[in-house]
């Protein structure tokens, strides 16, 4: 049983999955490339948790 023409609405469909592709694989190098950039840059990540941290808190400058 040989494979005949493929329809113009499959045509149709692998253009907006390959458009569709394309746009989730950019929104994926997007995330990762500020991953990358965030981790570099070497700040310390601390998750915000509710929670007091005395360590962020800045200290008061008086004169």
């Amino acid at each position: 049983m040989a494979f005949g023409r493929d329809h113009e609405l499959h045509t149709r469909r692998f253009g907006r999955n390959l458009g569709l592709g394309l746009v989730l694989a950019a929104f994926v190098a997007l995330v990762f490339g500020l991953t990358i950039v965030k981790v570099s840059q070497g700040n310390p990540m601390q998750a915000y948790d509710h929670a007091p941290r005395p360590e962020l808190v800045q200290p008061e400058v008086t004169q």
